[in-house]
C-alpha cells in the first residue's frame, strides 16, 4: 500500500519490493473495455506519483457525500448541545432564510432540517459504520418517531 495519509494506491508485488527501490515487474490486466474503465484511474495513479514522487490530487476527486456528513455531524453537534430544529436551520442556512422560510406553506426548509435531524440521529445510533462500506443509502433509520425530535411544533 502507497499512502500519503489521504491517498493510496494498492499494488500487489509479488518479487522485489518497491521500498527498498529494487527491480520490480508490474504486469496490469485489463479485460475488455468494460473492465478498463474502472482500472485505468488506479493506473493513472500510480503513474503519476512515479513521475512527480505525490500523489496528484486531480487524480483522487472529493467523494460528493462528503459535504452531506459534515452537515449530519454538525446538526448531530448541535442537538448534544440542546439546540432546537430552528436554531440548527439558523446556524446551516442564515438568521435571514428561517426568518424568510421557517412558516411559509411549503415548509420545505422545516422539512430539509427534519431530514437532517433524522439522519443525525441514525448515524448516532450506529448507521455510521455503513458510510464506507455499502454507501449512504445503507444507513439504518431510527427505530421510532417518538422522541426522535421530528415534531413541527420545534
Amino acid at each position: 500500500m502507497l499512502s500519503d495519509g489521504w491517498h493510496r494506491i494498492r499494488v500487489d508485488v509479488e518479487e522485489g519490493s518497491i521500498a527498498r527501490e529494487e527491480a520490480v515487474l508490474l504486469q496490469y490486466r485489463l479485460l475488455g473495455v468494460t473492465s478498463a474503465e474502472r482500472k485505468i484511474l488506479p493506473l493513472r495513479r500510480f503513474l503519476e506519483l512515479c513521475r512527480r514522487g505525490r500523489f496528484a490530487r486531480s487524480l483522487f476527486p472529493r467523494d460528493p457525500r462528503v459535504d452531506r456528513w459534515l452537515t449530519v455531524l454538525r446538526v448531530h453537534d448541535a442537538l448534544a448541545a440542546g439546540a432546537s430544529q430552528r436554531e440548527i436551520g439558523a446556524a446551516l442556512f442564515g438568521e435571514d432564510r428561517i426568518v424568510l422560510d421557517w412558516n411559509d406553506g411549503r415548509d420545505s426548509l422545516r422539512s430539509r432540517i427534519r431530514r437532517l435531524v433524522r439522519d443525525a440521529r441514525a448515524m448516532a445510533q450506529g448507521g455510521y459504520r455503513h458510510l464506507l462500506t455499502r454507501g449512504p443509502e445503507a444507513v439504518p433509520k431510527p427505530l421510532t418517531e417518538t422522541g426522535s425530535g421530528l415534531d413541527k411544533s420545534e
